[in-house]
């Protein structure tokens, strides 16, 4: 892929590595640097260093070779089935687990294992990497997560989570004790501008993102609460509830470094239930996935404080 681009006067005098980086959303600065040292990048048709600063007029020619994509092996795993028919299956994904392979990620993901149970009866659409995967949840995050089985249904399910017409329901744990009995926060969610692997809100270049959350317990320093996400955003529901200054418990990336429970893997996050039309059908069906057993543990303890 031949990328190019002329400079600005308002956007001169900046770092290439940064100036491509603002530039080529789906491309880090780290592998931005690689390029530059590979000489994969020209500046008036010359290679450049990673710290050179671009001056207006300057004409930037970007190579980015094309991703060989490694085949990905079906793994016969325990997998904890909700639903299944011939166009969809709902799966309560554990803590811990991948959704789909990515670099570091090629064996032990949700997909590997639905290779396995589904054979060939996964959409294609995604892609080899991400066969059936509609939508996802993150590694640290539990709870309900829908495949699709063929490209009917995967467009069909696609359809309306783009119209924000699933239903989806979190539960989470946050610091500190929410005074409100519910709210909403509507505030847009982009790339870190700071921190390329985080999001955050980006009321400049963000997407729209809307989270309703209401409360479900109150304890000494922390708030059990229940989100409805209006959106699918990045990290939605541990950036916004972050931004109101109730980070989601166990989420190191957008709250306190340290953890205060012991053995606490990741953010206290659970996706309880997901409802949507079935494509075939044209039915309302929802699944509901029961809370964890260390999240249930977590409630007990703090009972007790």
């Amino acid at each position: 892929m031949n990328l190019h681009f002329v400079v600005t006067d308002e956007e001169q005098d900046v770092r290439i590595d940064r100036y491509l980086t603002e530039r080529c959303e789906n491309l880090s600065r780290s592998y931005l640097q690689k390029l530059l040292k590979a000489e994969s990048v020209l500046v008036n048709e010359r290679p450049v260093k990673s710290s050179y600063k671009v001056c207006e007029g300057d004409s930037i020619s970007c190579f980015v070779p094309a991703a060989v994509e490694p085949e990905i092996l079906a793994e016969d795993m325990a997998l904890d089935i909700l639903y299944e028919d011939s166009d969809v299956i709902l799966v309560n994904k554990p803590k811990g687990m991948v959704v789909h392979p990515a670099p570091g990620h090629f064996t032990g993901t949700l997909v590997n294992g639905l290779l396995y149970h589904c054979r060939d009866q996964l959409s294609g659409i995604n892609g080899v990497m991400r066969p059936g995967i509609v939508h996802r949840i993150d590694k640290d995050t539990t709870g309900v997560l829908i495949a699709c089985k063929n490209d009917f249904a995967h467009q069909k399910i696609a359809a309306q989570m783009k119209e924000h017409s699933v239903t989806r329901r979190y539960q989470a744990i946050v610091h500190g004790v929410l005074k409100e009995d519910e709210g909403t926060i509507d505030r847009p969610i982009g790339r870190d501008p700071a921190d390329r692997k985080k999001m955050s809100v980006n009321e400049r270049n963000g997407k729209e993102a809307v989270t309703h959350y209401r409360v479900l317990q109150r304890f000494r320093g922390y708030t059990h609460i229940e989100c409805r996400l209006e959106t699918g955003r990045t990290h939605q529901i541990r950036v916004h509830m972050a931004s109101i200054r109730h980070p989601l418990l166990g989420d190191t990336v957008y709250g306190p470094a340290s953890v205060p429970f012991k053995n606490l893997q990741g953010q206290t996050l659970h996706a309880g239930v997901l409802g949507f039309i079935h494509p075939r059908t044209d039915s309302y069906m929802e699944f509901s996935a029961p809370l964890p057993e260390y999240f249930t543990d977590l409630l007990k303890k703090m009972e007790k404080l």
